[in-house]
């Protein structure tokens, strides 16, 4: 980290635990939730049902970040508007400091944007039959892409990883799903919170899983194009077979 030319972090409504680290930087460090163009969203923006059992942060440490009514919300990544803006802003940055390479950045730019003009295409496709599916998530993470295809989850329940909700929560939380029906509740890998299987059997429900991370793709040119792909495919690939 303190070695690195060029740093890029979301900044610290992300990353909470950084600002600690950088603070021994001399070189180029960039927060890109405050890039000029950035296309931001606060939780409680949209009127989605919340159903929260023992929710707490603390238990994400690579995923450290507040998720209070307001707050900002910083899966900003999730947004390919916010992505091209990331990408415009890091070619720029690479090429003043490479200027040897700097044609070459510029037409991975193009390129990277070219896709996703193809990829945002696609995804509206795969989608566009799912938009009035009800579905659940254990973690409120997915709000960019939703909005950017015309999604909305029914509920978020929010459980600490290490703390299993009382059985009055849980009742609740069933009493929501019985009442939407046949649904999908999704939550994300590595890990099923353990409150999965108890909240849903018995119901008309599918279990199935968002990486809001991708954390088991390659990294390479396209690894971002995959991320959002993947998120569409997950999505439909359950709420089709409601």
């Amino acid at each position: 980290v303190a070695d690195a030319d060029l740093l890029y972090w979301i900044g610290p409504d992300m990353e909470s635990f950084l600002p600690r680290v950088l603070g021994s930087r001399s070189k180029q460090t960039v927060a890109v939730l405050s890039l000029k163009g950035m296309h931001l969203r606060h939780f409680g923006e949209d009127s989605h049902s919340h159903d929260e059992a023992g929710h707490d942060e603390a238990d994400h440490d690579e995923h450290d970040h507040d998720h209070r009514p307001g707050s900002l919300d910083a899966h900003l990544w999730l947004s390919s508007v916010n992505a091209r803006v990331i990408a415009g802003q890091m070619a720029a940055d690479l090429s003043k400091l490479d200027p040897a390479n700097a044609a070459r950045y510029q037409s991975n730019l193009k390129a990277f944007d070219t896709r996703l003009d193809a990829l945002d295409q696609r995804i509206k496709t795969r989608v566009a039959g799912i938009a009035d599916k009800p579905y659940f998530v254990f973690h409120e993470a997915f709000d960019y892409f939703e909005a950017a295809y015309g999604l909305k989850h029914t509920g978020v329940f929010s459980v600490a990883s290490e703390v299993q909700p009382g059985a009055q929560h849980v009742a609740a939380m069933r009493k929501r799903l019985q009442e939407v029906g046949k649904t999908c509740v999704f939550s994300e890998p590595p890990l099923r919170p353990r409150l999965a299987e108890t909240l849903t059997a018995g119901l008309p429900v599918r279990l199935a899983e968002l990486d809001a991370l991708g954390g088991s793709e390659p990294v390479d040119s396209k690894g971002y194009e995959r991320l959002l792909e993947n998120l569409a495919n997950g999505l439909a690939g359950c709420l089709e077979q409601l």
